[in-house]
């Protein structure tokens, strides 16, 4: 209701300043119509942020990614299937995590995949404050720093949620926010068969997507080295996330698409 009042002054405001220029001789043509003006005022204060759900690229590549916040058992196995596929992937990791099993970070880091923070404890970050933001994220970032000296810019959000807050944080903390417009579903155990379809028969897989997986998910260490095949059977390059997203200036488009400033 305030925000609403706001605007209701501001017109009247804008109203009594045209009606002013107008006495003295300077025409309403100097300042904007009203509508327009109200327009503007609107569209700052409802302009969303989003995070990068995928990225607008000619070439034909996708990145795989694994959230690591739980279990710590299939490690080893999805490296070799990844080693053996030469695929390099992005895995975004708890702090927690990080500290209970710091000898599967360090394999992660040595075989040249991606480390991205997934928070430090996989709170609800939407509900954060813009200081609880940034001690999750310090808190990972630290962590993962002191152990391979690796200095991080990727975010994913715990659960996927995420608000306006919680992306413009990420930022200012020199993190791109990375979500995915391929899920694999592996989380809801629904078998090999059905996650090796999800993920090759996904409407949404295409140039630029970013798929996502769990590094402790029951059945993706039996279907991992299908998709990947798959993958490359049509035609895709497979790369970490920090090599398909767009460096630099850009903008997300309503679809979380990432476009260059350029294009």
């Amino acid at each position: 209701m305030q925000f609403f009042r706001a605007i209701h002054l501001k017109k009247k405001y804008v109203i009594l300043g045209v009606s002013v220029l107008a006495a003295i001789g300077l025409g309403a043509h100097f300042l904007p119509p009203v509508a327009e003006y109200t327009s503007a005022v609107l569209t700052a204060q409802t302009k969303r942020e989003l995070p990068i759900y995928c990225v607008q690229t000619d070439e034909k590549k996708v990145a795989i990614s694994f959230d690591a916040a739980w279990g710590a058992d299939d490690t080893d196995e999805l490296l070799q299937i990844l080693d053996d596929n030469d695929v390099t992937a992005t895995f975004f990791l708890c702090g927690y995590w990080v500290d209970k099993y710091p000898e599967e970070v360090e394999k992660i880091a040595a075989a040249g995949h991606d480390l991205g923070n997934h928070s430090a404890t996989h709170p609800h970050m939407s509900t954060l404050s813009s200081e609880q933001i940034t001690q999750e994220l310090q808190g990972c970032h630290e962590a993962v720093k002191e152990l391979t000296g690796i200095d991080m810019n990727l975010f994913r959000p715990p659960f996927g949620e995420y608000n306006d807050n919680v992306i413009r944080t990420a930022k200012e903390n020199g993190y791109y926010s990375i979500q995915w417009d391929v899920d694999s579903l592996d989380w809801k155990e629904q078998g090999v068969e059905a996650e090796i379809n999800q993920v090759l028969n996904h409407k949404h897989l295409g140039n630029g997507s970013i798929l996502l997986f769990h590094n402790d998910a029951k059945y993706t260490p039996q279907a991992l080295d299908t998709i990947l095949k798959g993958l490359k059977e049509k035609g895709y390059d497979i790369v970490p996330v920090s090599e398909i997203i767009h460096a630099g200036e850009y903008t997300v488009d309503h679809e979380g698409r990432q476009i260059p400033s350029e294009s």
